[in-house]
């Protein structure tokens, strides 16, 4: 009985080094990867500076009425609902503030911003909707 004792104990010690081992090498792997990803610094850092103005509206800005989410809700579907949009037009972000919406983000050039622009308002009103969408194609 003791040899068996011995035997499972001698198992579990090897199978506990096994996974450290392996842990540690996935550990490692992963942090060759942090490094890689911190090379780069992201694209959008000079854009996040603009957002420190407390005048700026930013998405936690958002009001929690329902008529403003309601209101962002439509602009969102309508914006969404066109495919001749680009991924970053439908990211785009809708901030409603007391019935009055805010547009900001990139978009691919003046024609998208145009667009979305007119989308907004046609659901917001006349007077409503702050178009502060940046074309990053500016030709």
């Amino acid at each position: 009985m003791k040899r068996l004792t011995s035997i499972v104990l001698s198992i579990a010690v090897g199978a506990t080094a096994a996974g450290y081992t392996g842990l540690a090498y996935a550990a490692g792997a992963d942090s060759d990867q942090a490094t890689d990803a911190n090379e780069y610094e992201p694209d959008n850092t000079g854009r996040n500076v603009r957002d420190r103005d407390d005048m700026a509206p930013t998405s936690d800005d958002q009001s929690q009425s329902e008529p403003d989410r309601k209101l962002s809700q439509k602009i969102r579907q309508a914006i969404v609902a066109d495919d001749s949009l680009s991924t970053s037009a439908h990211n785009v972000k809708i901030i409603t503030i007391d019935g009055v919406v805010t547009l900001r983000g990139p978009v691919k050039d003046a024609e998208e911003r145009n667009a979305i622009g007119a989308k907004a308002l046609k659901i917001a009103g006349t007077g409503k909707v702050k178009n502060q969408l940046e074309p990053t194609n500016k030709e």
